[in-house]
Order: C-alpha cells, then sequence, then structure tokens
C-alpha cells in the first residue's frame, strides 16, 4: 500500500497485471470480494488532506494513519455491521446487550428538567485500579453542556457492573445520589468482590437515562505496567480541543508491542476528565490497545504534578511496578520521580544535553525504536504469568458514531481501482451519505461489550450504542 498509486493492481498484484493463467482466477476473486473499489484506500480523510492531490494521499495516509497490523481490524470494521441485537464474539461467546435495569422516573428536583433542556451529557466515570483483596472503588461525575455548564444536583444514578465478561449478564448493584458537585462514589462491597480481571461498568441517570462507560481493573500486587503520556508521545500536533490530532508513526505498535508481552497500559494526560470522551474517542479511532486512562479532575495548575501524584499512588499503596514510560522532555521529571530507570524512560523530541543523562531519546521515529525493542532483545515479557492471562487484549471499542471526531464537513474520499482494463483510472468521490454510513458501520467486532461509548440515551431494549 506504500507503492505509488500507478503501480497497484488487482488484489495487489507486484507486477504490472497477473498472468495469463491466473488473470480469470484474480478477476473472478475481485468480482465477488473486493468489488470495483479497493476497500484499502477507503479511508477517513480530515479536512487539511482535502488540498492534496489525488495521487500522493495514499502515501500520506500510510505514513500519517496506517499502522503495520491495523489492516485487518480496519477491514473488519468496513465488512461487519452491528444490526443485530447481540454480536458474536471471536470465540464464539455471544456479548450481552445492556438494558436499564430500572424504568425512568421522574427528576428528584422539580428545577433538574428546567436546567437540563437543550443540553448534552458529558458524564464520565474514572478508570479504576484496585487490588484483589482490597478496597474496589468507582466514582463518577455527571454534568451537562459543553465546559460542564450545569450540574446533575440530587439526582439518582444506577451503577451497573458485568462481572463476567465478555458474555456474562450485567448486573444492578446500586442506586446512587449524586451530591452538590454532581458526584458519585461507590464501594463494590464485599458480597461481589471481583478477582483479578477487567471489568465493564456503566452509570445510568434514572431520570433520562444517559449514561457513563468505563472499566475497573483489578490486579494482584507485583503487577508491572508501562505509562504513555498521551500528548507527549502519541500526538505529533498541537490540538488543545482535541479535534483529532495526527498520530505519530508507528506509536500504536509500539504500545501494542509492550501489551503482547504482558503489561498493564497506563495512558496519562494532563487533559481535564471533561475531555475524556474525546480522548478516548480519538484512541479508539486509532486503534490503540486497551488500557488504563487518567486525566486530571478538572482544570489544575500542575498537570505534571497529578501524573506523578496518580503512578505514585500506584506504585505505593496498589503495589504496582513501573517498568518504561514514554513522554516528551516535560515528563522526564515526573518519571524520574518514581525511581524509574533512565534505560526505561524514552523521550520523543529532540535531545538536550540537560537530560541526556535522565532518559533515552526516540530520534529515528517509533518505527526504528520498535526493532531495537523486538531484535536487541531490550523488552523483556511481564514476569506475572497470572495478570498477562487476566489482561484484556485488543483495542478500544469504537462508539457507533464519532462525533467528537467528525464534523459535518469531513468528507470520506475514495479512491476507487477499476479491476478490469489494462489501464486504471482513479477516480475520487466525496459524498457525506457515504461517510454518515461508514460512521455507523465503524464498529469493533466486541464493541457491544468493551466499546467505550459517549454518554448517550438508553430505552429498554435498545443497543447499548449511543443515539
Amino acid at each position: 500500500m506504500n507503492r505509488p498509486a500507478c503501480q497497484v493492481t488487482p488484489l495487489g498484484s507486484p507486477s504490472g497485471s497477473p498472468t495469463g493463467q491466473s488473470q480469470p482466477f484474480l478477476l473472478a476473486v475481485a468480482a465477488k470480494w473486493w468489488g470495483q473499489k479497493r476497500i484499502d484506500y477507503a479511508l477517513y480523510c480530515p479536512d487539511a488532506l482535502t488540498a492534496f492531490p489525488t495521487v500522493a494521499l495514499p502515501h500520506l495516509f500510510h505514513a500519517s494513519y496506517w499502522e503495520s497490523t491495523d489492516v485487518v481490524s480496519f477491514l473488519l470494521r468496513q465488512v461487519m455491521r452491528h444490526d443485530s441485537s447481540s454480536i458474536l464474539e471471536l470465540d464464539g461467546k455471544e456479548v450481552s446487550v445492556f438494558t436499564p435495569s430500572q424504568p425512568r422516573e421522574r427528576w428528584q428536583r422539580k428545577r433538574t428538567h428546567v436546567k437540563l433542556r437543550n443540553v448534552a451529557a458529558n458524564h464520565r466515570i474514572n478508570d479504576a485500579v484496585a487490588n484483589e483483596d482490597g478496597p474496589q472503588v468507582v466514582t463518577g461525575r455527571f454534568m451537562y453542556g459543553p465546559l460542564d455548564m450545569v450540574t446533575l444536583t440530587g439526582e439518582k444514578v444506577d451503577v451497573h457492573i458485568m462481572t463476567q465478561p465478555p458474555s456474562g449478564e450485567w448486573l444492578h448493584l446500586d442506586t446512587l445520589v449524586t451530591n452538590s458537585s454532581g458526584r458519585v462514589s461507590y464501594t463494590i462491597p464485599e458480597t461481589h468482590r471481583l478477582g483479578v480481571g477487567v471489568y465493564p461498568i456503566k452509570m445510568v441517570v434514572r431520570g433520562d437515562h444517559t449514561f457513563a462507560d468505563s472499566y475497573i481493573t483489578v490486579l494482584p500486587r507485583g503487577t508491572e505496567f508501562v505509562v504513555f503520556s498521551i500528548d507527549g508521545s502519541f500526538a505529533a500536533s498541537v490540538s488543545i480541543m482535541g479535534s483529532d490530532p495526527k498520530v505519530r508513526a508507528g506509536a500504536v505498535d509500539v504500545v501494542r508491542h509492550w501489551q503482547d508481552l504482558g503489561y498493564l497500559i497506563i495512558y496519562v494526560t494532563g487533559r481535564p476528565d471533561m475531555q475524556k470522551q474525546r480522548v478516548v474517542a480519538w484512541l479508539a479511532q486509532h486503534n490503540f490497545p486497551h488500557g488504563v486512562v487518567s486525566f486530571c479532575d478538572g482544570l489544575v495548575h500542575d498537570p505534571l504534578r497529578h501524573k506523578a501524584n496518580f503512578l505514585k499512588l500506584l506504585i505505593s499503596e496498589l503495589h504496582l511496578r513501573a517498568h518504561a514510560a514514554y513522554g516528551s522532555t516535560k515528563d522526564v521529571a515526573v518519571y524520574n520521580s518514581i525511581s524509574l530507570s533512565p534505560m526505561h524512560i524514552y523521550i520523543v523530541g529532540r535531545p538536550t544535553k540537560k537530560l541526556q543523562q535522565q532518559c533515552q531519546f526516540i530520534t529515528d521515529g517509533y518505527a526504528a525504536h520498535l526493532a531495537q525493542l523486538k531484535y536487541n532483545h531490550r523488552a523483556r515479557p511481564a514476569r506475572n504469568t497470572a495478570t498477562r492471562m487476566a489482561l484484556r487484549k485488543g483495542s478500544f471499542g469504537l462508539p457507533g458514531q464519532s462525533d467528537f471526531l467528525r464534523s459535518r464537513n469531513h468528507l470520506l474520499r475514495t479512491i476507487s481501482a477499476q479491476p478490469s482494463g489494462p489501464s486504471h483510472r482513479h477516480d475520487r468521490t466525496q459524498t457525506q451519505m457515504d461517510s454518515e454510513q461508514r460512521g455507523q458501520r465503524s464498529m469493533s467486532v466486541a464493541a457491544s461489550c468493551w466499546g467505550r461509548a459517549m454518554a448517550g440515551r438508553l430505552e429498554p431494549g435498545a443497543a447499548t450504542g449511543p443515539k
């Protein structure tokens, strides 16, 4: 796919045209599978790339958006549909579909109905990490409108958890009431204590059935983790409002490499938790492996201190072990504060003499860095075998429609290659209808269970995806 467009032939034949014996077979396969368009060229195209020549787009996509092992995931998202009421997991298990356990009720406060007019929900639950024998606490905040304009105060919230993912039933644990700041906190009782694993959590507002999704990760002591600073190590462009910054080439493969070795993946960011839906949707859009995501509690003056305190809590109270860390030059002090070896601190950016002895700079890109990790034996498997079996593999589930990453003027650009004929003429189609249809089909195979869907409205008997 990184070849010039003029050299691309049906089914990716390396030569200009297939041999005479294989040509009928290839044409037959192309007619049934690929059709009249190359699926691997039907890619999401941001506004910034619409000004580039058509022939230059495949190379730009390959350099900025595609990772070497993301092709299968992309094809599945194009082919799979989410029309049925249930989805089959890859291992054949049927994924249970969530329906609210309690019917909608009137608001506890009369003013709530007036306050919530014409504002969208922006609920969020903090990703929780706990030990098998320690307290297992989940916290959430329920807000409405941009920049948290409206706080849901004194209203009922139902707490649900899936105790046997991915095919287990959703269990209604308790009903809480939000405080004056829209927060709730729930400690899982001893009767429902969770073992080692990753469990989906859903909190549903009783008054309008809007909801928030998250996970609680239960780990044994001594679990090793690798931490990544989202803005420092992944983003290749600055986007304060989270409008979809570019991803550094090879970043997804590096994270997936550590996940395959059995490490817990930790994502940290200095962004406020009000941007959780934007950031998690961005991680899902680019197929980042699943992990724990940590945000600041609102707007803070020192986000680096928040990162350091969060990592220190994991090490001191939960007895986890940091193995490696990635970020920018600003994160070096954070990783030094948790006594991480300079040989395991990887920094993206221009090397400086001041920090040369405190970290390892990634100067040749993530592809070269990944090669060093693989072939120079600089990355060993995680030592805790039980944790490696319990941690979830795979990427973040993609919501039904990436409203946070897609605006109305974002078009889907398709480069079509006719599979028949000696010459290949490239056409470019831009239709909003195709874009919306593709967005609705952009679901991973297990999105109904593992997908971090945006806060939407749930009706009894409806699927888990937001409306």
